[in-house]
């Protein structure tokens, strides 16, 4: 009813909805890339951490003056990412959580998710690939 009384009450515009054009609504698969990215720290991290503590010992053999540059730019390498590598993987991590569970953050979060993940796997594949002392 009217405000009066009288006749149907109105009925609200509502613009017609065209399939694919709603970029802003309720992502239900939102969680799934934060998920993702926690499975696999839970899975780098420790590695990452240990092998990059006990890379120093690479030096052992040609001591610490004596070895080659590209070992030594290596280690410097994981030494900087093992310092500084928390400063970009913790608030990545922590902003592919809490941005807004709608489709147009998902390339925002994918991206934040990788960037999560840059640190540790970086640190590994310098490990594994040390260059001879």
């Amino acid at each position: 009813m009217t405000p009066t009384g009288f006749g149907p009450a109105p009925v609200p515009y509502l613009p017609a909805q065209h399939p694919g054009t709603d970029r802003g609504g309720h992502d239900a698969y939102a969680w799934i890339v934060p998920v993702v990215v926690s499975a696999l720290l839970a899975l780098l991290v420790p590695p990452a951490l240990l092998f990059g503590a006990l890379s120093p010992m690479a030096t052992d053999a040609c001591g610490p003056d004596h070895c080659s540059a590209g070992l030594t730019r290596s280690l410097a390498t994981v030494e900087a990412l093992l310092r500084y590598g928390g400063l970009v993987t913790v608030p990545a991590y922590v902003a592919s959580w809490v941005l807004p569970w709608r489709r147009s953050w998902t390339p925002a979060r994918v991206v934040l998710g990788a960037a999560a993940l840059l640190p540790p796997v970086a640190v590994l594949g310098l490990v594994l690939t040390l260059p001879a002392g």
